[in-house]
């Protein structure tokens, strides 16, 4: 068919397509022309513009919480040797410690180390030059840092400080630390109440126990506390050299439990005699169950060994005092004390 012979239909429909087509054209040149430049490689930037500028006055605030972070650090030290481990005062310097550790970070790493995004399109390896610019930008992570020894310096301190606040406590675990098993017991040291009133031998009675505290001493001390209580005769058969130990009946003991240092609280004492059983001391932590009337004879639980007791004297007024210190270490089997048993 030749051209002549194409109806207006068919030219008309070509025409339509050729509109189309140069429509299309038109927005891709178009778009084209609006489309962002391409990224520009990290060769191409200014070295000067991809760090921060330096702040001296930021570097020596971060150098200043790492100093305070380490005074606290290394007060957390000084208060378990000299307050015998007061937790209060521990817990506050720990806080106060990492707290501050924290907030130095924080800052260090909004405010002193250089913060980049940077997108480039690498291969999978590395040749030698690209190498090369990688070293130079990890390099470069350290401009716009001033005050680097004090930052440093400081840095090193804190560490020390709490490393050695971490390390602190572990003394405490070594049998050869004397110091820290001795308890203000002694002879003539006088019992006494919450309230700083010396007992008198009358004050103990049957059926009961007392919590009694050294007098004049600190009564925050590890092993400032003791049970007192008071036994009928057939219910005491103490070691021979330890008769003298309980006058008129009244026998003390430490109440810190020999298994995990926990604190004893529970007194079981019979009230039928046909189904109770003789009177016993409980940890309420583990439940080791220990015998007053037998020297704190150990019956049930882990506890490693009875329970230390303290000989006891009336002086001329009725008072109840220490005849002598403990006949052995208080405190957990597993710090090293004497098992020996007298």
């Amino acid at each position: 068919m030749s051209p002549d012979d194409q109806s207006p239909v068919t030219r008309g429909a070509k025409f339509l397509g050729v509109l189309v087509a140069l429509r299309a054209a038109a927005r891709a040149v178009g778009r084209r022309g609006h489309e962002p430049p391409p990224p520009a490689r990290e060769s191409d930037i200014d070295p000067s513009q991809r760090t921060l500028p330096a702040n001296p006055r930021t570097e020596t605030l971060v150098g200043v919480l790492l100093l305070v972070a380490a005074v606290f650090a290394f007060a957390f030290t000084v208060i378990y040797i000299v307050s015998s481990g007061d937790t209060q005062l521990l817990g506050i310097a720990m806080g106060g410690a990492l707290c501050l550790l924290a907030v130095a970070c924080i800052v260090a790493g909004k405010f002193v180390v250089p913060q980049e995004t940077h997108v480039e399109e690498r291969g999978q390896l590395l040749d030698e030059e690209q190498t090369e610019e990688v070293v130079e930008m990890i390099a470069e992570g350290g401009q716009g840092i001033s005050r680097r020894a004090l930052l440093v310096g400081a840095g090193g301190v804190a560490g020390v400080a709490v490393v050695t606040a971490a390390a602190t406590p572990l003394a405490s675990l070594g049998p050869t630390l004397g110091p820290l098993h001795r308890t203000p017991w002694a002879a003539g040291v006088g019992l006494v109440d919450d309230q700083g009133r010396l007992y008198l031998a009358s004050d103990i009675h049957i059926g009961t126990f007392y919590t009694a505290l050294p007098e004049d001493k600190d009564p925050e001390s590890f092993g400032a506390g003791i049970l007192v209580v008071r036994l009928p005769a057939d219910f005491i058969a103490l070691p021979a050299a330890r008769r003298d130990w309980a006058p008129n009946g009244i026998l003390a003991y430490s109440k810190i439990c020999p298994h995990a240092g926990c604190a004893i609280s529970l007194y079981r004492y019979p009230t039928y005699a046909p189904t109770s059983q003789v009177p016993a001391f409980t940890c309420p932590c583990h439940y080791s169950t220990f015998l007053p009337g037998e020297g704190g004879r150990l019956v049930f639980g882990p506890a490693g060994r009875a329970l230390p007791q303290l000989p006891l004297m009336i002086d001329g007024d009725g008072h109840l005092r220490a005849a002598a210190g403990f006949h052995e270490d208080i405190g957990p089997s597993w710090w090293g004390v004497h098992r020996a048993q007298s």
